[in-house]
Order: structure tokens, then sequence, then C-alpha cells
């Protein structure tokens, strides 16, 4: 199991369009993938669960990745958040 702390840059945050990015991503890794903020984990592969943690720009989340490829989607979701989602 791999954890990484990453802040959200894009203006909107994980909200509507890249949320769902982000979870069509996430989706296409067989490792179980997790999304925290606060006191609260949600499964990064399910859309309700991530927008329900209300992330905007400035919030610092944690991404949990267990599983066969779980480097290979850590990577990809960082990469994700970090330049893909950048307006």
């Amino acid at each position: 199991m791999i954890t990484r702390d990453i802040t959200i840059k894009n203006s909107v945050g994980l909200h509507a369009r890249p949320a769902t990015f982000f979870i069509q991503k996430a989706n296409s890794f067989k490792s179980a993938l997790s999304v925290e903020r606060e006191d609260r984990r949600v499964n990064a592969k399910s859309l309700l669960g991530v927008l329900s943690l209300g992330i905007v720009k400035g919030m610092e989340i944690t991404l949990v990745a267990d599983g066969p490829d779980e480097e290979e989607a850590m990577e990809a979701l960082v990469n994700l958040i970090d330049k893909e989602l950048e307006d």
C-alpha cells in the first residue's frame, strides 16, 4: 500500500467534469484506490464518493493505492491532478 499527499491546484477542484476524468482514470486500474480528506476516506472509483468530499482549490488530499498496479495508479492519478486538470 502506498499513500501520497497532494494539493489541488485547478480552480474548480474535483467537482463535476474534473471528478469524472479522475474517476475514469481510477477505474482503469485493478488496485483499490481511495481519496482521504481530513477524517473521511472514499473509494476513488466512486463519483458520488469523490464529490461528497467537496474538494476545492488549495485543499490537500491523500491518495491511497493498494494492489498489483498501485505504483502505476498513483503516478497516473497524481499526474492527472497536477498537470491534466490545470486551468
